[in-house]
């Protein structure tokens, strides 16, 4: 770039751009002051910020842009790396993955490498984000894992191979923790079970390899020596436990790593629309003041009491895209204080609002459990209400749902352009029918998207109204 491009820019606009950066010195290099070409051609003004550096900055934000453009697996694993001590902005860029259509894969004992990789069109998790596993105990792993040929063959062959001194039991649970076995062994509970015993067999092989001592069978001849020596080297036998819920997984997950890895609670409704529901990544360039919805797990709740002595709370929610701070006044509380409980899965209804600090906050004004609808809606059109094949599936998906007598109904309303038609009454269809099956079942029966009204608009006369005329919450497919 030349001389005369950079000193195109106007000091005073420079300035204004880098004001945050407060006032920069201007520095004598040592030649009068009239033959200082710097000053002389206003490279370099009275409190403006270098324009050398001005450039340095567009020129490095230029070379960044085209890599992401160009190169966005390769781009978006190098940031994941650097950024790999921070578990907020790992989070974070993990989210900027999924937007962009690529999957991060959780960590791989025998894929992972210390940074993260990129393979294909997916990103492999690097072993430096695992915390709890120092860069000494990574580096033995990756060195056991070169001489074994590349791959482990069992968690007990990992033990083998390893040098425990190096790895620790506690490095041990969190790499099962994290998933890093899942590959080898998918039962993350036997392996915590069996670590103990698992950990005392590799311990006492490796001091005989490092002794050159001869186990008592080595002494004798033919195969049944070969055998002998066989059982008695060999690993100790998973116990026959049920593995962890799902939902222990991803606790233990977000617990050690910040977020979830291996999957989400909310992955299942990725693909369904609630209300247009906005990201939490997006709530600062949400309207104001308008009543907006979103889908988002109820990670952290924390009740305080107003001067008045009213309890109130601040909620910490998290959708695929991030986390939002929502507050929950007294009056609100007070009517849905039993739905709070952390570790659900929400839909939440409020408004928006920007403190003093440019951070947005989701002021609250109802919630619902996304499992416990209390309308379901089948949006038809005029052809796919008149098709007998259709109307028979969904009779029979619905039938299916139909539950048991003693259990809490719902209606289930079939809305054909704009009329209303009540396809099954409040003693037929069961409350608990989630909403993943909704979205998953009847939504491509019908082909359409899965929707969650809080509101909707009042019901034509003559046609059937639940709860009156007016408002009421529901599902819609």
């Amino acid at each position: 770039m030349s001389r005369e491009t950079c000193v195109s820019a106007s000091p005073h606009g420079q300035n204004c751009r880098r004001r945050c950066l407060g006032r920069q010195p201007v520095y004598d290099i040592g030649v009068a002051r009239d033959h200082n070409f710097l000053l002389a051609s206003g490279l370099v003004a009275s409190n403006c910020f270098n324009k050398s550096h001005s450039t340095a900055y567009a020129y490095v934000t230029y070379q960044t842009a085209y890599l992401k453009a160009n190169y966005p697996v390769e781009y978006m694993a190098a940031l994941l790396t650097d950024c790999s001590g921070s578990k907020d902005k790992v989070r974070n860029y993990i989210a900027t993955c999924q937007k962009m259509g690529i999957e991060v894969e959780p960590p791989d004992i025998n894929r992972s490498d210390v940074d993260f990789t990129p393979s294909g069109d997916r990103i492999l998790f690097g072993l430096s984000a695992v915390p709890n596993v120092g860069q000494g105990a990574i580096d033995t792993i990756l060195r056991a894992r070169a001489e074994a040929g590349g791959h482990f063959e069992s968690f007990a062959d990992f033990c083998t191979c390893v040098d425990l001194r190096h790895v620790n039991r506690r490095a041990l649970e969190t790499l099962i923790e994290c998933g890093c076995f899942d590959r080898l062994h998918p039962n993350r509970n036997q392996l915590l079970q069996a670590l103990e015993v698992t950990l005392a067999w590799a311990q006492s092989r490796a001091k005989e390899r490092e002794q050159g001592q001869m186990n008592l069978f080595d002494q004798t001849e033919g195969d049944e020596a070969a055998t002998a020596t066989a059982r008695f080297d060999a690993a100790p036998s998973l116990p026959d436990v049920p593995d962890l819920s799902a939902q222990e997984k991803l606790n233990r997950e977000k617990e050690l790593l910040g977020f979830y890895i291996s999957e989400h609670p909310l992955d299942n409704l990725a693909a369904a629309k609630v209300l247009q529901p906005i990201p939490t990544s997006e709530l600062a360039n949400a309207p104001k003041r308008q009543l907006i919805s979103a889908i988002a797990m109820l990670i952290g709740l924390k009740q305080i009491t107003t001067k008045k002595g009213d309890p109130m709370a601040f909620l910490q929610l998290e959708d695929l895209s991030g986390q939002v701070e929502g507050v929950v006044f007294p009056k609100v509380y007070e009517r849905i204080a039993e739905l709070l409980q952390v570790d659900t899965r929400l839909v939440v209804w409020g408004k928006v609002e920007v403190r003093d600090d440019d951070k947005s906050q989701l002021i609250v004004e109802d919630v619902e459990p996304v499992e416990s609808p209390r309308l379901v809606v089948v949006r038809l059109t005029p052809e796919q209400a008149a098709d007998r094949d259709a109307q028979q599936t969904l009779q029979t998906l619905l039938s299916q749902q139909a539950g048991k007598p003693s259990q809490t109904r719902v209606p289930v309303l079939a809305a054909i352009g704009s009329a209303w038609l009540l396809l099954y009454p409040a003693q037929y269809a069961d409350v608990r029918a989630p909403v993943a099956f909704i979205a998953g079942v009847c939504g491509p029966l019908i082909g359409a998207d899965l929707l969650n009204l809080r509101q909707i608009e009042r019901l034509s006369a003559g046609v059937m109204s639940i709860g009156g005329a007016g408002t009421f919450d529901g599902i819609v497919v």
